[in-house]
């Protein structure tokens, strides 16, 4: 059954009609010279009915996992999207890509760095993207045989240059957004982006799914996969979402799928106990929309409860619009008879806290920024609907990749490939996932820059917060800790790292935080 009908499943179950069923499929043998479809969704949490959200309407993506592989325990390497999706595209964590945050361009800083696509490339791949893939105004057209392919309708000039998830369709928002940006250039000319990224917060229209940017490049996507399914090499494609990153602009009718009101909003609306000032955003995005400007840092205030409904909403609605989305992109391969011949991974760059905290959006190393969702389906490497708790991360994706599509692995890659992972999934496996975020200055409380490292093991999460000295990138003394037991507290509300007890406890993860990467990988990974 199409993911087509899926979704008319879905919806005609919220207009109280009969809907379907579907099964997963059987494996099949593996191919030899697999094709590659490299999804990525951007600020995608964990928020999918495949990793047990109530009430969330993902019925592709659903599908999908019953198909593929579910990595419930993946770990980004920094929570924002330039640093975690450089990370991904070398195969190298932040300490050796030098993006730690945002506004560092990768390709400036390792001018040749082989990505990814790169590396398929010099493998015999033809590779093209779609998207968001590294951060905006940084696509590395280097990386693609066709870069940064876009509608013929943004490609005009007023539109080329600007990030896509700055459109509207609804005349009246577009119309109010031009007078915005103008008054605000006026105030700053010097604005990111030109002064088009972020404006009103939330955009429900009656419009059909291609008058949003992501139905139409999925569309684009569709017709350039009809061309390359008749070339004799293997493809490499990559496709980025820009939803449900905001605004959270999508077609009624998703909106529709939802009664606000019964949309569960966060049990911990609170900051945890015991956490030091600099662990926290400042939810300077949710700032940076025209009607959200009054925001304050979650230490100060709360936003009001209808301003929480609205936007986990929102949220809600762009997911299930980004999941129609995929899934027709993925019916779209299986109709072109592709689908047992391609290797496709979805993943989310970083995860996006919804009220969680007393806070919005990513920038924190808390386990809501840093853990995202990771569905991998390669015909005949693992079972139909596998899954694995074991903790994993996306510097992984590209030794993985190679292995798969029986690539060559670069002796350089820090991540390990989950090859093996996937054939034994209750194997032993990494001890231990590692992140890390910088607080900038005029996002610290105290208007000093932190480095914060992080480190999640099976039951604790651990995190260090240093001076950083961003000039000679080298931290200082020890500033405050953070440790939560996430057996006890999942929510990670109460920072027990200052307790006597735990004393012993700390000391051996700073030792093993210290030690790094390294000495977590697995120890026999085959």
């Amino acid at each position: 059954m199409t993911r087509i009908y899926r979704w008319a499943g879905i919806i005609a179950a919220a207009a109280g009609l009969p809907g379907c069923q579907t099964s997963p499929v059987a494996d099949a043998p593996a191919p030899s010279r697999p094709n590659v479809l490299f999804v990525v969704i951007d600020d995608l949490r964990p928020e999918l009915g495949c990793f047990g959200v109530e009430g969330i309407k993902t019925p592709n993506l659903d599908a999908f996992a019953s198909e593929g592989m579910i990595f419930h325990r993946a770990y980004c390497q920094a929570a924002a999207c330039a640093p975690s999706r450089a990370s991904v595209m070398l195969g190298r964590r932040p300490d050796s890509t030098k993006v730690w945050s945002l506004g560092e361009k990768f390709r400036e800083i390792n001018p040749d760095a082989v990505t990814m696509p790169m590396h398929f490339a010099e493998h015999g791949y033809h590779t093209v993207s779609l998207g968001k893939i590294f951060h905006n105004h940084m696509p590395d057209r280097v990386s693609f045989a066709e870069p940064d392919l876009r509608p013929d309708e943004y490609l005009t000039p007023e539109m080329i240059d600007r990030d896509p998830e700055s459109f509207y369709v609804d005349e009246e928002l577009k119309a109010e957004l031009a007078m915005v940006r103008a008054e605000r250039l006026i105030e700053r000319p010097g604005r990111y982006a030109g002064g088009w990224a972020y404006g009103k917060s939330t955009e429900s229209t009656e419009a059909p799914d291609d008058a949003f940017y992501d139905g139409a490049q999925t569309a684009l996507a569709l017709s350039k996969l009809e061309e390359l399914k008749d070339r004799d090499d293997p493809f490499f494609m990559a496709v980025g979402y820009y939803r449900p990153h905001l605004p959270f602009s999508a077609p009624k009718k998703y909106w529709d799928l939802y009664d606000p009101d019964e949309i569960p909003v966060a049990d911990n609306a609170f900051l945890p106990k015991g956490a030091p000032p600099m662990a926290m955003n400042s939810m300077y995005e949710l700032r940076a929309c025209y009607d959200l400007e009054d925001t304050v840092h979650p230490a100060e205030g709360q936003l009001s409860p209808a301003t929480t409904k609205r936007l986990k909403h929102g949220y809600w609605a762009c997911v299930s619009y980004v999941d129609a989305c995929v899934g027709r992109l993925l019916d779209g391969l299986e109709s072109m008879g592709l689908d047992d011949d391609t290797i496709v991974v979805v993943w989310g760059d970083h995860g996006w806290k919804l009220g969680e905290h007393g806070s919005w959006c990513k920038q924190t190393n808390y386990d809501d920024d840093t853990r995202v969702p990771l569905l991998i389906r390669a015909p005949g490497r693992h079972a139909a609907g596998a899954s694995t708790d074991r903790l994993v991360e996306l510097v992984d994706l590209y030794p993985t990749l190679s292995e798969l599509a029986g690539v060559e692995v670069r002796e350089d890659m820090e991540g390990s490939s989950l090859v093996p992972l996937m054939v034994s999934p209750t194997r032993e496996w990494k001890s231990a996932a590692f992140s890390l975020y910088i607080r900038r200055p005029k996002h610290s409380p105290d208007n000093k820059r932190y480095m914060g490292r992080s480190m999640v093991t099976d039951r604790y999460h651990y995190i260090e917060w240093r001076p950083w000295d961003h000039a000679r990138k080298t931290g200082g003394e020890l500033a405050a800790t953070e440790l939560y037991d996430l057996k006890h507290d999942p929510g990670e509300n109460i920072n027990i790292a200052g307790r006597q007890e735990h004393a012993a406890l700390v000391s051996s993860l700073a030792i093993r935080l210290e030690e790094g990467w390294a000495q977590a990988i697995p120890a026999s990974p085959r």
